[in-house]
């Protein structure tokens, strides 16, 4: 069958696409694809997602109906059923699902409108009171944590911001990990947080608050974090070799998806404790720069750094904290790197301690909202950074 780039900017379009791929009725479509030639994709594909990652390299994955529609289920399943709205990109995997979950339900989602601010979400978010039978629908949403510090910072000073995100049933919050204080913020306002993990490969979010959903299997291999279910990804576009190394069979004919990701499972909760290759060698030793982040954010005016790795002429490599201006406000540098740097030291040791923090206009991101590390460690490394 067929695959046609669809512009991912303008989400009505890409839902009108959507609906006719999970209907059988139009072609698969493509989001994030260059170029605009069509190309044949295997039999049964919906959508094919291409994102550069925080490692600036592009891959393709290649969604199915039946997996995209697991996903939707499973979620339900969880959750609950209801309305929609639409706060991401579209061409991201968490803003492509709020659409196919939205058609699988039968409902028209709601489409904030315009760039996302604490005004236009209270807005779409109000208006989507509506019953069922004289039963008011239940409402959801999903945000990656960057929207959810926004809109808790407004909500703080504006009781119809607070309103509209307490108006939801759930909140889905995925695309990186939640600060522990952020989380702390929104249940003490009332907010209903679900922290998720998952990735394209996984047709978005498959484990909720730690637990996998309906249907999902996790393990862990090495350390590595491997997913089985049906909700997985046929695998890469054009990509043998990467779909060979990331989805791999074991002995009993289960297909699993390689995350990539250092986790645990504790009575079958799983802890995400970052990824295998975000890792830098400092006097020999290997640092975990998602650690080292974690704890970071617990220190006041660092709550969304972002923790990334540069040349160092002493130890080989070190760690430094960005963090943008508005954040930090007017506190003492000197002061917050030295409490930081007792964090990382009381927690995993004086060989992981931040060099230094660097404070930026604002942090670079993703279509999808996540920081873009690789753009900040490319501008570290230019001369003045």
């Amino acid at each position: 069958m067929k695959l046609v780039p669809v512009a991912d900017d303008d989400p009505r379009t890409v839902l009108r696409a959507v609906r006719q791929a999970l209907h059988g009725a139009g072609p698969a479509l493509g989001l994030g694809m260059p170029g605009s030639a069509p190309v044949d994709v295997p039999a049964g594909t919906a959508v094919v997602v291409t994102t550069s990652g925080s490692t600036g390299v592009p891959k393709s994955v290649v969604l199915s109906r039946n997996a995209l529609t697991a996903s939707v289920l499973a979620t339900a399943d969880r959750i609950g059923d209801g309305a929609w709205l639409l706060a991401l990109p579209a061409g991201y995997v968490a803003g492509l699902q709020v659409l196919v979950r939205a058609i699988v339900a039968g409902r028209e989602p709601a489409i904030l409108s315009g760039v996302f601010s604490a005004q236009s979400f209270t807005a779409a978010a109000l208006s989507m009171a509506s019953s069922d039978g004289g039963a008011p629908v239940p409402t959801y949403t999903s945000l990656v944590p960057a929207q959810v510090t926004r809109l808790l910072d407004a909500a703080a000073e504006d009781t119809t911001v607070l309103r509209a995100l307490r108006s939801f049933e759930a909140i889905l919050v995925g695309g990186q990990a939640l600060p522990a204080a952020v989380r702390e913020r929104a249940v003490d306002a009332g907010v209903r947080i679900v922290r998720t993990y998952g990735s394209s490969e996984t047709s978005g979010g498959c484990v909720y608050d730690g637990v996998p959903l309906r249907g999902v299997r996790l393990a862990v291999v090495g350390g590595e974090v491997r997913v089985a279910g049906p909700t997985l990804a046929d695998g890469y576009l054009g990509r043998p070799d990467l779909t060979e190394n990331a989805f791999v069979v074991d002995d009993d004919g289960t297909r699993w998806y390689r995350t990539g990701d250092d986790g645990l499972l504790e009575d079958g909760v799983l802890r995400i404790r970052g990824r295998l290759d975000n890792v830098i060698v400092s006097g020999g030793i290997n640092i975990s720069l998602d650690r080292v982040e974690q704890i970071v954010r617990t220190v006041a005016g660092l709550g969304n750094a972002v923790v990334v790795g540069v040349a160092d002429e002493r130890w080989g490599e070190a760690s430094v904290v960005v963090v943008s201006r508005e954040e930090f406000g007017a506190r003492d540098e000197d002061a917050v790197l030295s409490a930081a740097r007792t964090a990382v030291e009381a927690t995993v040791g004086a060989h992981a301690r931040p060099s230094r923090i660097v404070l930026v206009g604002a942090l670079p991101t993703l279509a999808s909202g996540k920081p873009d590390r690789e753009a900040l460690r490319l501008a570290l490394r230019a001369p003045g950074g």
